[in-house]
């Protein structure tokens, strides 16, 4: 898979945007990243454990904090 990256400014409307991007024949998806707050990050990642636990897919929870856990080695 590809990606494209967009920085944009403070005064920009984030999710016109993206409802804009969507139309765009083969755009899959979009995720909006605030790198000014971090905080979001991981409450999405807490949250979608949160929800893997309840499904009781333990299996892929683990999955990810390995990969967490080597990428962060092999950069090292």
């Amino acid at each position: 898979m590809k990606y494209l990256k967009i920085n944009i400014t403070e005064n920009t409307d984030a999710e016109k945007l993206k409802e804009l991007l969507l139309q765009v024949k083969g755009i899959d998806s979009i995720e909006i990243i605030d790198d000014e707050n971090p905080e979001s990050e991981l409450k999405k990642a807490f949250n979608k454990t949160k929800e893997q636990f309840k499904k009781g897919d333990y299996e892929t929870v683990v999955n990810d904090i390995f990969d967490i856990l080597t990428k962060n080695n092999s950069k090292k």
